[in-house]
């Protein structure tokens, strides 16, 4: 598509780089910025330049954070003794919004998924060592994706640590399997979290 101007054809490039975005939307996208007044266009460049450089991950749990470490593990009146290991800092979100779940969370980062090169080594499951070690955590929930890769994933956390004192468990299968955690309504979400079962290494 010829653009009358390389600066409009260089916005619609980088917004077509996001995902399901594809250049005919970007190119709505990049027309309706140019008829708000220019205020608008700056303030949601502003916001995403501080986005890519002013965001942390907190060095507790790897969730996003303003500060090193996150407000959910700063809370002291959070439960450390329980442990939620989830996949991604959107499913943290997913289980916050149920307002069912007062323990602490671990991100992993992703799941184990060879077909996608995906293996232990790229995931925070280290850090899940560190806080099995200080004898805090009496329970590791698993609140993984109902997926091949997230049962694998938890198979692995289980074999792995299954010598520390600690009760493993894992949400109740209300998540259809197959579904992705983040789609979960929160309804559903929140009473998995409540009715969470004994992790059977089995499943």
């Amino acid at each position: 598509m010829d653009y009358p101007s390389k600066v409009l054809a260089k916005a619609v490039d980088e917004i077509s780089g996001l995902p399901g975005i594809g250049k005919k939307s970007a190119l709505r996208l990049a027309l309706h910025l140019l008829r708000q007044p220019a205020s608008q266009g700056v303030a949601l460049g502003t916001a995403i330049q501080n986005l890519v450089i002013d965001i942390k991950y907190c060095k507790d749990c790897h969730n996003f954070s303003d500060n090193d470490i996150c407000e959910i593990c700063a809370d002291d009146k959070r439960n450390a003794e329980v442990l939620c290991v989830v996949e991604d800092v959107r499913d943290v979100m997913a289980i916050e919004n149920t307002s069912k779940f007062k323990g602490k969370y671990l991100v992993l980062g992703g799941k184990i998924s060879p077909m996608e090169g995906v293996g232990p080594a790229q995931l925070h499951i280290d850090s899940i060592e560190k806080k099995l070690e200080t004898g805090e955590v009496k329970e590791l929930i698993f609140a993984l994706s109902a997926t091949m890769e997230g049962d694998t994933t938890a198979y692995y956390i289980y074999k792995k640590f299954k010598q520390f004192n600690v009760q493993f468990s894992s949400i109740a299968r209300g998540i259809s399997v197959g579904d992705e955690l983040e789609y979960a309504d929160e309804i559903s979400l929140g009473r998995s979290i409540v009715n969470r079962l004994p992790y059977n290494e089995k499943l």
